[in-house]
């Protein structure tokens, strides 16, 4: 991330991703916390989704 708009853009993945109840993006400690349904969405299904934004991500 290089600015809170790309926080936001994560963000917006809350809304096309089935199974996520929260996302939290932040610029400032470069992270983002995502709180889903386990049986409906993967953490290899996250990271590709982050990916198609522009990003990189790791499940932790």
């Amino acid at each position: 991330m290089t600015c809170s708009n790309c926080a936001m853009k994560l963000e917006s993945l809350e809304d096309t991703l089935e199974g996520v109840k929260e996302i939290n993006a932040s610029y400032h400690k470069l992270e983002m916390v995502i709180e889903f349904d386990e049986s409906k969405l993967t953490d290899e299904q996250i990271v590709a989704a982050v990916k198609e934004k522009g990003y990189q991500a790791v499940a932790v």
